[in-house]
């Protein structure tokens, strides 16, 4: 148990110091973990040898469920908004169409039948929420015409529909389902249950946080750990999918204000980072090298094709509806990663027993690897490269910790240009909503306590204690 235990701790600790690096050389920050698994695998030094995939697959569930409720608790919803229907649009159309045409393609060039080759595109076919949260975040990546939120959106609710098209293919493979009828009614079951219920629990959580007055803070975080870990397991036990419930209720608490918000806040994304970590250990692992090497030839084919030729014709089809440039499209093909979701569920044909599910794992996982590779690390080039990167946003972690609660008050931060309305008067000069105060400024470093003669300079922070109704004009005003 000790030897364990020491294991573990390296692993870790090589995997969160790394990280430091891989931010250094442009290198994503999920590859690392998952070359550190396979590093102290039975192909690396450690010779740890582990071939369970139910185990994996287990873990990989709930690290999902943790990393998807992060995913939409972090989520500001005035950013959205104006996304939403795109986001929805990709998150359904656009991976059911990826999917159709991996696998159609696929047909021709692997010994596989449609079925299997449907499965392949199914499993691969959404964009993975902790790849692109943390490369777009780690980056501070800054992109024009909010593609940055429909981006995050679009691979946090992305999930669950990957999750229903993989498990219909593994049903009409299995025979479990012989009719189109049959997979209708089970996906509307899944996600009208999934959403429904997702909602409900949210609006629960908040109440119960709010009214409950525990004892001890430290327990509102075991209380919220077992909201997640309901609001995945109790939908999926009774037919819904419990992937989007679960994101559903953290965008559901998200857009409530209830006790400890900030904290717990910082505690889940900490508990994400935490599951990203320890999933992809897990499937590093998991995997032989010598295995992904027989399998690399079909594998890059199929790189290839998702990156190039699915992907893009997904999204070109999805978008049609919206007013979306040509190079916004093609950076939104490109941000198409894949991640750690795909090899979680290439891990369900195994143990399914499918045919040649061992083949397809190996393929999903060479196929998620060459993705975080390639365009994890390219993103700013090809933001730069189709014009529609924008200045970078400083976004300073305000020294004054306030907790809303239900006061209806939010702690603003904004930063002054020369075309900000605010840029170069004095507060005293400056209209300001009711019940508001500027509490502090960051400039060049330091923080200062401004008084009615402070004059705004272009790069100032400043933080701001407002009521909400006020954020509007609040923006007119510093943005």
């Amino acid at each position: 148990m000790d030897k364990i235990i020491l294991i573990a701790s390296i692993m870790f600790l090589i995997a969160s110091v790394s990280s430091k690096l891989a931010g250094k050389f442009g290198v994503p920050t999920l590859l690392i973990f998952i070359l550190v698994g396979i590093f102290f695998g039975s192909d690396g030094i450690g010779n740890i040898y582990f071939d369970n995939y139910y185990i994996a697959q287990f873990i990989g569930v709930i690290a999902l469920a943790y990393i998807l409720f992060m995913g939409g608790l972090s989520v500001e919803l005035n950013e959205v908004r104006p996304v939403f229907k795109k986001g929805i649009t990709l998150a359904t159309i656009g991976v059911l169409l990826t999917a159709f045409i991996l696998g159609y393609i696929a047909h021709f060039f692997l010994d596989f039948n449609l079925y299997e080759c449907l499965l392949l595109g199914a499993i691969v076919s959404s964009t993975d929420a902790a790849a692109v949260f943390s490369i777009l975040r780690s980056k501070d990546i800054s992109l024009k015409n909010n593609l940055k939120p429909l981006l995050e959106f679009e691979s946090g609710s992305n999930d669950p529909m990957a999750v229903f098209l993989t498990v219909a293919m593994i049903s009409l493979i299995t025979g479990e389902i012989s009719s189109f009828q049959g997979l209708l009614f089970m996906f509307f079951k899944q996600m009208i249950f999934g959403i429904l219920l997702g909602f409900i629990i949210g609006k629960l959580a908040v109440k119960l946080i709010n009214k409950i007055h525990l004892q001890y803070n430290g327990l509102y975080v075991v209380l919220t750990i077992a909201i997640v870990a309901f609001a995945y397991s109790f939908p999926s036990i009774i037919g819904g999918n419990g992937f989007m419930s679960v994101y559903v209720c953290g965008l559901t608490m998200s857009a409530s204000n209830f006790v400890h918000k900030k904290m717990l806040t910082k505690f889940h994304d900490g508990i994400a980072w935490l599951m990203q970590i320890i999933m992809f250990l897990i499937l590093g692992l998991l995997v032989f090298v010598k295995d992904l090497y027989i399998v690399s030839k079909p594998a890059l084919i199929l790189t290839v094709i998702l990156v190039f030729v699915a992907r893009p014709i997904a999204v070109f089809l999805s978008l049609i509806p919206f007013k979306t440039s040509f190079n916004e499209k093609l950076l939104i093909s490109w941000v198409g990663l894949r991640g750690a979701a795909p090899i979680v569920l290439a891990t369900f044909p195994l143990l399914y027993n499918v045919k040649h599910s061992h083949e397809i794992f190996c393929i999903i996982f060479f196929v998620v690897i060459v993705s975080v590779v390639i365009q994890g690390t390219t993103i700013p080039f090809a933001a730069k490269l189709l014009k529609v990167d924008a200045p970078a946003e400083k976004n300073l972690n305000s020294p004054i910790e306030f907790e809303s609660g239900e006061s209806g008050k939010k702690l603003y931060q904004f930063q002054i240009s020369k075309n900000s309305l605010a840029y170069n008067h004095t507060i005293k000069n400056l209209t300001l909503p009711p019940n508001t105060l500027i509490t502090m400024i960051s400039r060049g470093g330091d923080y200062l306590i401004p008084s009615g003669n402070t004059v705004f300079e272009e790069c100032d922070i400043l933080f701001v204690l407002s009521d909400f109704k006020n954020e509007d004009e609040l923006k007119n005003i510093f943005d």
